[in-house]
């Protein structure tokens, strides 16, 4: 990764850590997506965007790899996901092979634009609903 992009990376993600994600996840129709922590076993929040098509949810992750709830989920894919105020349980699969940036396009706009401006290492990734 070049140095503007762990600089990028780190600006972001500290903005988020401290501002984004407590203001939205108090939002009630902020999608959340919930992994557990993999290293302390605690469930792990995280406000999301993306979009529900049938029994899927799919999202793409702005920084990849890097992302913490993308490692959690290859720690353990069983995860939680809360859409418009109701809680989901769900299979989460990292999909490297899917065009991030084509899927971004059949995502909601305003969050697709954010991804892309501010992601370093855009990557896919699909939850299976349970219910």
């Amino acid at each position: 990764m070049s140095r503007y992009h762990e600089i990028k990376h780190r600006v972001a993600t500290t903005f988020q850590r401290h501002v984004g994600n407590p203001i939205l996840g108090r939002l009630p129709n902020q999608p959340l997506l919930e992994t557990t922590g993999r290293k302390s076993g605690v469930p792990r929040q995280t406000p999301i965007g993306g979009r529900r098509v049938g029994r899927e949810f799919w999202i793409v992750s702005e920084f990849g790899e890097k992302s913490q709830y993308v490692r959690n989920i290859h720690a353990d894919p069983r995860v939680r996901l809360r859409l418009k105020g109701r809680w989901h349980t769900g299979t989460a699969h990292v999909l490297p092979d899917d065009d991030p940036r084509a899927r971004l396009k059949a995502l909601p706009r305003f969050n697709s634009a954010a991804v892309q401006a501010i992601g370093t290492d855009l990557l896919t990734i699909r939850i299976d609903l349970d219910d």
